[in-house]
């Protein structure tokens, strides 16, 4: 049997563990979907050491189980959709596929790059005569990075691929899967989730467009690991993915001037939602930390721990209520859009001529950050509430450490000396602020109990004079100029 050559129409979705598969018999003219039928898939991927068929959108693999089962090599086609050489199974690479992958090769050798098993369950969507029009598969995959970069990964998804049908029954089948909670994927395929971290790893920035959006890209794939870690419940994950998302918001208000104004405002207020989302989950668990280890530096007496019993029941009522408000918002249709618009902005950044420029405007970037910063620090001295002052302070601090990390690969060893000494700003009044949002906690609880009361209210004794410490030692600071 020789060569045959299939156009691929699909869409891929990102799913989480537990959820029933939708159901879209009812959609345009999708009548019966098909009980699952499992199979097994085992993929081995090949490309050149430097990853040159991945960079240019190829996948070249060899599958077994399943109905192709051979050598396959995938290249992106028109109007979205994947052509795909199949040739049937063997041991060795066909030489024909070989000499076809020689365009973006240039002759390298092809190795063994990753190792992907898919466990599939395929549901068919059938017209009224009986017609096949598209499947659906709900993939459960574990992926392994082969050679120095090895990488474990699993995670599941819904893929939607169109058979004896119009092209535009595949938006109407996306919308409704998008309508019943399903995530638009993050990845353009398997192999891309698995190889991000090499490919964004490598790339080298040549201007001020390249390194912000070398930065920018790097943050998008942050968020896109740390959604699914939030989603899992796995520890930390919350944090991450604000961060993410602070850094990015934050780079696209810092080095707006790269950037089409209206596009970039639009992002930066949509990830300034997120945030906010995020805000009541994480502020809970910073919120836990503090209390926690300053209890750990009482004595430990029945009263302590009655005490500690106490504020752990409520912090954790706390917690399950914020984490099912979070969960809520993040199957909800705006975040699924803001996921999408992220994937749109890194696959077709919207700069200005500005971005062509290499180190100018990159400093011109890092001094607005720190004319801010000392406007912010100057402003602390007449506050009226000093504790939202040294909050606005230390905002300014994060903003001006993230313009840093955006601007070090072209700017090198002046940023990085810059970079750590409003780090220390920001760490410095980021205890601050913990202790007055855990302060805030304190007096709103007094406890069960007469000794729960005292307790807790030399809890926020303690706190106070940690801040009075902290402010003091902020004052006697000298901040840093810009490099």
């Amino acid at each position: 049997m020789g060569a045959k050559t299939v156009i691929e129409r699909e869409r891929k979705f990102d799913f989480d563990d537990g959820r029933p598969v939708p159901r879209l018999a009812g959609v345009g003219p999708v009548a019966e979907q098909s009980p699952p039928r499992e199979s097994r898939l085992d993929n081995t991927y090949y490309d050149t050491r430097d990853l040159r068929l991945a960079r240019a959108g190829v996948t070249l693999r060899r599958r077994t189980g399943g109905d192709d089962a051979g050598w396959h090599l995938k290249r992106p086609a028109a109007a979205g959709a994947r052509e795909e050489t199949q040739l049937p199974p063997g041991d060795h690479l066909p030489p024909e596929l070989a000499d076809a992958a020689r365009e973006w090769t240039g002759g390298a050798d092809l190795v063994e790059i990753a190792h992907l098993r898919v466990d599939r369950f395929t549901h068919d969507l059938t017209a009224a005569d009986g017609r096949r029009l598209a499947v659906l598969t709900d993939d459960h995959v574990h992926g392994e990075r082969a050679g120095d970069h090895a990488h474990l990964d699993h995670w599941r998804e819904l893929e939607v691929e169109l058979d004896d049908a119009e092209p535009e029954l595949l938006d109407t089948l996306a919308e409704a899967l998008v309508a019943d909670g399903v995530r638009p994927a993050h990845w353009p395929s398997k192999l891309r989730r698995l190889l991000a971290a090499d490919l964004a790893a490598d790339e080298e920035p040549g201007n001020a467009g390249d390194t912000v959006m070398t930065y920018l890209r790097a943050q998008v794939e942050a968020i896109r690991r740390y959604d699914e870690g939030v989603r899992r419940g796995d520890e930390d994950s919350v944090h991450q993915l604000r961060v993410a998302m602070r850094r990015l918001r934050s780079a696209l208000r810092g080095y707006r001037r790269l950037f089409v104004r209206d596009r970039a405002k639009a992002l930066a207020d949509e990830l300034k939602w997120a945030g906010r989302v995020l805000s009541p989950a994480r502020d809970g668990e910073v919120r836990r930390e503090t209390l926690l280890a300053e209890l750990a530096n009482l004595p430990r007496e029945p009263e302590t721990e009655h005490a500690r019993r106490t504020l752990v029941s409520r912090l954790d009522e706390a917690a399950e209520r914020d984490r099912r408000a979070l969960l809520a918002e993040l199957t909800g249709e705006r975040y699924a859009r803001l996921l999408g618009a992220l994937d749109e902005w890194v696959a077709d950044p919207p700069l200005t001529i500005a971005a062509e420029s290499g180190r100018r405007e990159l400093r011109k970037a890092l001094r607005r950050a720190n004319r801010r910063l000392a406007a912010a620090a100057e402003a602390v001295r007449d506050a009226s509430d000093p504790d939202a002052a040294l909050h606005e302070v230390r905002k300014k601090a994060k903003a001006a450490r993230y313009a840093a990390d955006v601007a070090k690969p072209l700017l090198g060893k002046r940023v990085r000396s810059w970079r750590r000494a409003v780090k220390q700003v920001q760490s410095e009044l980021g205890e601050y602020h913990d202790l007055v949002s855990a302060g805030e906690l304190l007096r709103q609880r007094t406890g069960d109990s007469v000794t729960d009361a005292f307790v807790f209210g030399r809890l926020y004794e303690r706190g106070r004079a940690r801040r009075a410490a902290l402010r003091e030692s902020f004052e006697r600071r000298k901040l840093p100029g810009a490099p």
